[in-house]
């Protein structure tokens, strides 16, 4: 059995640590991502939408916003909707509608499915998934049928696809996930 004196040993422990990344720090995460609130969401491409215009069923109905940032919409054409919120949509169509086309239209807007979220690193399925309300990362993990064998659950890194720009975070496995996030799990090495 080999025997390391105390010194030593922690001069060979930090040695070991820089080579793999690791700070002294390794339990401390970045400042989590925000809570994912609905009524700020802000649509972007891909997500699904539900338009009811009172007492007109022929204006109502189910809309994706396209690859241009746009819904195609009957009667007054694309109407831009990345960036926007669904009360912020509301008020564009009614707008449009107002212009001409329908006599005080009442809109009502709905998000009904919302973008994928990206899930990959050390996780058994890789891949794209369906956003669902109130998913964390841990639930994220799930749904990638769960972590590998190499996965460091400490390391887990998300990010935003809010526009902000912001680099990966690192997060804890209870951290909210809002729609298009990409969630990248890292491997262990010891």
């Amino acid at each position: 059995m080999m025997r390391i004196k105390a010194g030593r040993f922690v001069w060979l422990l930090a040695v070991m640590c820089l080579l793999v990344g690791y700070s002294p720090s390794w339990g401390q995460t970045s400042s989590p991502p925000e809570t994912f609130d609905v009524s700020d969401y802000r649509l972007a491409i891909q997500d699904r939408v539900k338009v009811t215009v009172y007492n007109e069923p022929t204006l109502s109905g189910e809309f994706l916003v396209n690859a241009d940032g746009a819904l195609a919409y009957p009667l007054i054409g694309n109407v831009p909707a990345q960036n926007k919120t669904a009360t912020e949509l509301q008020a564009a169509i009614k707008l449009r509608l107002a212009d001409g086309f329908v006599r005080d239209p009442s809109v009502a807007v709905e998000i009904l499915s919302f973008r994928p979220l990206y899930i990959y690193g050390e996780v058994n399925a890789p891949g794209q998934y369906n956003y669902t309300s109130g998913l964390t990362v841990l639930n994220a993990v799930a749904l990638a049928k769960g972590f590998t064998y190499r996965a460091d659950q400490r390391r887990i890194f998300i990010k935003r696809s809010d526009g902000s720009g912001k680099a990966e975070a690192r997060v804890l496995p209870d951290a909210p996930v809002a729609p298009g996030d990409t969630i990248r799990v890292a491997e262990r090495f010891f």
